[in-house]
């Protein structure tokens, strides 16, 4: 295993380095939170399908394949579908708002009385978020080095919450980048043919395996349309996507590098069922889906080709929690925080300065805690569900309401937010938390309400819809730094 810990301690530190250069860019407030607003195609679609294809997409996506065969693919599937849905009708409307944060958005919409609420619902999604990648360590910790549970989470984490405290978005999309070549070699290049070759080939995959592992449809009609409203709808709103719609230097880029993202999303979905596939025509009878990421990693690899997949589970892992501790600290620190406070900071280079600072603060404090939740918690499943059902049933109504509907109003959209998000927690307790009930009950009171409370009351100021309307067609808001003439932009 010597070649493989080499691997993978050059991969470590490897990140910690960009990190460490990463801090010498992000100087303001733009750079530390959304990398100036100047990533261009290319960077935009790898750090994109990066952050989204975290260990639940590689690690789950083989477990599910594993279990279900093929159609073990739509849950990675449809976080694809959602990722293209944005890209192709909300991204470029999106990015040319020139916010940090969701609840901003909100703010914009409905004059400037819906941010707080929204805010803490959208911190809870992203604390959960990052506790469930953060846990995913020890997995792939384990593997390596046989490592105790607790100090796994530690030593993932910290280098995590090091790279992004020290340099923000930078740092994070410029890891994110080698995460998403790493991540394209490992498993795509590497893993999925090597498991198909090893399991005997497609054909004699079909003689092993029941014909319903063949069936793109054997998941279940159900299981599918519930992929669809928590995973796709949630790409559509959750803050830790938005805010890498938020680095694009233009409309095209989102638009355009955020298809080809999606699309990478749809065959990373497929290959990982395929994996899962494999593995069970080789190991029909592991204690959990969720190993057979591991194990066929672990027993078919060769030296060195076994640390490479390594690294792009790590790879995966470490996207995903590191977008999602920025979007909590950045949730935490400018919709939660500085309303609490009753002052948000403005003008001058020195005022720049300190939110840089007091973003970086608000990371490494978020990183800590996030630390400390996934050490106490044991069940992953529970927790993403948990934190999806909070978002699609609380904020997708107020949030596409607003973007699509002209008569939404700030009551409306409170009252969505409000109804929404308690009806989703008291239906989990009443129906379970793995249940499909929650999110489906919970999102048709969200509806039902916003629109009844907002056609009731008066309808939004003109003056803030007519400021809406022109921060859509990109004109006032904060304007993007440009880059200096010695430096090549990003992409």
């Amino acid at each position: 295993m010597a070649v493989d810990y080499a691997v993978i301690v050059v991969y470590l530190a490897g990140m910690l380095a960009m990190g460490w250069w990463g801090m010498r860019r992000a100087r303001s407030k733009s750079e530390f939170l959304v990398a100036g607003r100047r990533l261009g195609p290319w960077m935009y679609s790898g750090t994109m399908a990066a952050i989204v294809l975290g260990g639940a997409s590689t690690i789950g996506g083989v477990g599910l394949g594993y279990q279900y065969g093929l159609s073990g693919a739509w849950m990675v599937f449809t976080i694809g579908l959602g990722l293209l849905a944005l890209s192709v009708f909300f991204s470029a409307r999106i990015a040319r708002l020139k916010v940090y944060t969701v609840s901003e958005m909100l703010d914009l919409r409905y004059g400037g009385r819906a941010g707080l609420i929204s805010g803490i619902v959208m911190w809870a999604y992203t604390l959960m978020l990052a506790v469930t990648s953060t846990i995913a360590y020890a997995t792939i910790f384990d593997v390596l080095f046989d490592m105790n549970r607790t100090v796994a989470i530690i030593l993932g984490g910290t280098i995590v919450v090091a790279y992004s405290t020290l340099g923000g978005m930078w740092s994070i999309t410029l890891t994110d980048m080698v995460q998403f070549v790493v991540k394209t070699i490992g498993v795509l290049l590497l893993l999925l043919p090597i498991a198909v070759i090893k399991a005997g080939g497609f054909g004699a995959m079909r003689a092993e395996l029941p014909t319903a592992y063949f069936d793109p449809l054997g998941i279940g009609g159900e299981t599918i349309f519930t992929y669809v409203l928590i995973y796709t709808f949630g790409m559509l709103i959750g803050q830790d996507i938005w805010q890498r719609v938020f680095t694009a230097r233009s409309d095209r880029t989102a638009r355009l590098g955020g298809t080809v993202a999606g699309t990478y999303c749809l065959v990373y979905a497929v290959a990982g069922a395929v994996i899962g596939t494999a593995a069970k025509v080789m190991y029909p009878k592991l204690p959990t889906a969720d190993a057979a990421f591991a194990t066929i990693v672990k027993d078919e690899l060769p030296v060195g080709v076994r640390g490479l997949v390594l690294a792009a589970a790590l790879a995966a892992v470490m996207s995903t929690s590191s977008g999602a501790l920025i979007a909590c600290a950045t949730v935490a620190n400018n919709d939660i925080w500085s309303r609490v406070k009753g002052a948000v900071t403005r003008g001058g280079d020195g005022a720049e300065r300190d939110e840089v600072r007091g973003n970086r603060a608000f990371i490494l404090i978020m990183g800590v805690a996030v630390i400390a939740i996934a050490i106490a918690l044991n069940n992953v499943v529970e927790a993403l569900t948990v934190a999806y059902n909070l978002l699609v049933g609380g904020l997708l109504v107020p949030i596409l309401g607003g973007l699509l509907w002209r008569r939404g109003t700030a009551a409306g959209a409170l009252a969505a937010v409000s109804v929404g998000g308690v009806a989703v927690i008291g239906l989990m307790a009443g129906y379970g938390i793995l249940a499909n009930e929650p999110v489906y009950y919970g999102l048709l009171a969200s509806l039902a309400v916003y629109v009844v409370v907002s056609l009731a009351t008066r309808p939004t100021d003109a003056a803030v819809l007519l400021a809406w309307r022109e921060r859509l067609a990109g004109r006032g808001g904060e304007t993007a730094p440009q880059e200096p003439a010695e430096q090549p932009v990003a992409g």
